[in-house]
């Protein structure tokens, strides 16, 4: 069967923006008759309205969600000499952004129900060097944050929580970003909450952590001042225009993820029964938000080339563990060493996910994977 123009994409952002159109380009030109480009109105507002639908006490808009992690961790000290724990199977800008630093990312395994940072791995790592655990909320699932805070806490480390994928997800009613020392969100266009661009935000509830923050983002200079230095910073600002985008699409950031939440579980009931590992829809205190819809199946390959062909989009996050990556060879990570994210690389394939899907297009995904497994 060849590809029609009923195709179901991965993932989409079409529908949303044209619904708010309107809404997205009155706030454009907004920033545009203002004149104020860089932290203007619209940072501040959002920093602010964003801190209120996490419950956190400090937000702060970056460029991105990778500068948000470089940023938190340089905030918190970690330079050369030092490690970070991150796990194996993630984006690999939560190991890069250790990186850039001159810092270690020590890679541990993963937990083989959420795909999230296995703690008890993390122990295993921890040395002297050890400064940070960097779990991630890979796909909208949060980690095992209770675990991984008794973690630092008994050896003495600090926590920056990866929420690239997991606006509003909740463990044990928090949300995800409010409970480590700090939090790195990305608003690339895809994620839950998307911008028009790139940008992120940073969470924490350490005032002298988020003053830190405040001047390493702006160059270094104290806050409030136009040329005095204080450090050594970067230019990652959040632009403006970003700003004022996202703050359209705030407000519907929770209905949106109670779209996902409800078409997660239409696909664990379309899919019962077949030979399929599905994501977690919950429990255990978490409140998931479904970035992606993620399964695993041991003929990953074939059945992602017969959903292709009959017009269904998906795909793989992640292809390859990072330890076993090009750029981190020179570490000595070595095949069967990480082996729940390993397997995990060769399993996973995404399923369509947003939240403007159609309930008819997750049936038609439902009786392809079917005819599949047939």
């Amino acid at each position: 069967m060849t590809a029609t123009a009923t195709d179901i994409p991965l993932l989409s952002i079409k529908a949303q923006n044209a619904a708010l159109a309107a809404e997205l380009k009155e706030a454009v030109g907004r920033v545009l008759d203002s004149g104020a480009f860089i932290l203007g109105p619209e940072n501040k507002a959002f920093d602010r309205e964003f801190a209120e639908a996490l419950g956190a006490a400090h937000c702060l808009g970056v460029a991105s969600g990778t500068a948000a992690l470089e940023l938190a961790l340089e905030a918190l000290g970690v330079g050369p000499g030092d490690e970070v724990i991150v796990p194996a199977f993630t984006f690999i800008a939560t190991a890069t952004a250790v990186s850039i630093l001159g810092a270690k990312p020590v890679f541990a395994d993963v937990d083989p129900a959420t795909l999230t940072l296995d703690a008890k791995s993390a122990e295993r790592l921890v040395t002297k060097k050890t400064k940070v655990l960097l779990p991630v909320h890979l796909f909208g699932h949060p980690a095992d944050m209770d675990a991984i805070l008794a973690l630092a806490k008994a050896k003495g480390l600090k926590v920056v929580e990866d929420c690239a994928q997991s606006h509003l997800a909740a463990y044990k009613g928090r949300a995800t970003g409010t409970l480590g020392d700090a939090g790195a969100f990305s608003f690339y266009p895809t994620k839950n909450l998307g911008a028009a661009g790139d940008a992120g935000m940073l969470s924490t509830g350490d005032q002298s952590l988020r003053d830190r923050l405040l001047e390493l983002r702006n160059c270094g200079r104290a806050a409030g001042a136009s040329y005095r230095y204080v450090r050594v910073g970067r230019n990652s600002r959040l632009d403006e225009i970003q700003a004022a985008v996202l703050r359209v699409k705030l407000g519907r950031l929770k209905s949106w993820n109670e779209s996902r939440r409800r078409l997660a579980g239409l696909y664990a009931e379309g899919l019962s029964g077949l030979p399929l590992r599905l994501p977690p829809q919950g429990g255990a205190g978490t409140e998931p938000v479904f970035h992606l819809y993620t399964v695993r199946c041991e003929r990953r390959d074939a059945l992602a080339e017969h959903l292709k062909r009959r017009g269904i989009g998906c795909g793989v996050y992640y292809p390859d563990p990072l330890h076993l990556t090009e750029p981190y060879a020179p570490l000595g990570g070595r095949e069967g060493q990480l082996p729940v994210s390993e397997k995990a690389a060769r399993e996973v394939l995404s399923l369509p996910m947003f939240a403007e899907l159609a309930d008819a297009d997750v049936a038609r995904v439902c009786d392809a994977v079917r005819a599949f497994f047939r």
